[in-house]
């Protein structure tokens, strides 16, 4: 069994200079990988397999070596099915990774949850980010949070029983970002600090999740980075027929289109190669000659 979340691994690095807890965010023409760090016994692909504090960090360290320039460290698991926990188990298995990876990498590292007092407790363990998966449409508390600690947000679009025509599958996620922006700037977030996310897989359909990913830019109008997760989702799988395992190869081609459609940020498993697929693209986007 790995070891108990209890303690944070000894390190002897320096801490991060505080200047730098947020540096990288906002497009800079590169594209971004936003490495998952799962620290869950249930997440899809990945569940068990960096539990314990030195699988965690080790996972974290090869990222980084592979290109991340952002940590998600997450551990609540959202895939379809899973079991919710308390905000005490939540903290307990995040914020040890985070206090770890915070002296060791010169990095952004983001908390993935949704619930305010796991969001306190990471913002003060060293993370920069909250990746919110119900984009400030849950407890109002996680966008004051947000707002005091001067940390930058990722905002997910997901509404229970998504279901709506194809006519309205964009309108309706464009319209609920909008609100989740207005939220984050009403609370006092700045909106340079501010990333969206369609959601891809949360409460949609197959046909919804392959129109949006083939609308993509229409969410530039917003006026915000977009961050895009689909790695080894079912989306992929139910198209090739393949499980979560054999999904890289499709994993690929929605980073390649995603950056196509100017998306600067990609949440992925496999940080090397979708760093690679993500480079090509903008060399043959970037490649594009100029309207006339």
């Amino acid at each position: 069994m790995p070891p108990p979340f209890t303690s944070p691994v000894a390190v002897e690095l320096a801490p991060r200079p505080a200047g730098d807890r947020v540096q990288g965010l906002g497009p800079e023409g590169r594209p971004k990988i936003v490495g998952i760090l799962n620290v869950t016994p249930d997440s899809f692909y990945d569940g068990g397999r960096h539990q314990g504090i030195a699988a965690a960090v080790r996972q974290a360290e090869q990222m980084v070596a592979d290109g991340a320039a952002i940590i998600d460290v997450g551990g609540q698991s959202t895939r379809p099915g899973h079991t919710e926990i308390s905000a005490e188990e939540e903290i307990a298995r995040v914020v040890p990774v985070i206090t770890a990876l915070a002296t060791r990498l010169r990095l952004p590292l983001s908390i993935d949850t949704d619930k305010p007092a796991v969001a306190r407790a990471a913002l003060a363990a060293g993370a920069a980010l909250i990746n919110d998966v119900r984009g400030f449409h849950g407890d109002p508390e996680l966008a004051a949070i947000a707002a005091r600690h001067g940390c930058g947000v990722v905002l997910m679009h997901q509404e229970e029983s998504f279901q709506l025509s194809a006519e309205r599958t964009m309108e309706r996620v464009a319209e609920f970002l909008g609100r989740a922006l207005e939220r984050a700037l009403a609370a006092g977030v700045p909106r340079g600090r501010v990333i969206l996310d369609p959601g891809i897989g949360f409460a949609k359909t197959p046909t919804q999740n392959l129109e949006i990913l083939a609308r993509l830019g229409e969410l530039r109008r917003l006026g915000c980075p977009l961050l895009l997760g689909v790695s080894r989702k079912s989306v992929i799988g139910r198209v090739l027929d393949l499980p979560p395992e054999e999904r890289l190869d499709g994993t690929l081609a929605t980073t390649a289109i995603a950056v196509w459609h100017g998306v600067e940020y990609l949440r992925v498993h496999d940080v090397r190669a979708n760093l690679r697929a993500a480079l090509m693209a903008k060399a043959i986007r970037d490649a594009r000659p100029e309207p006339s």
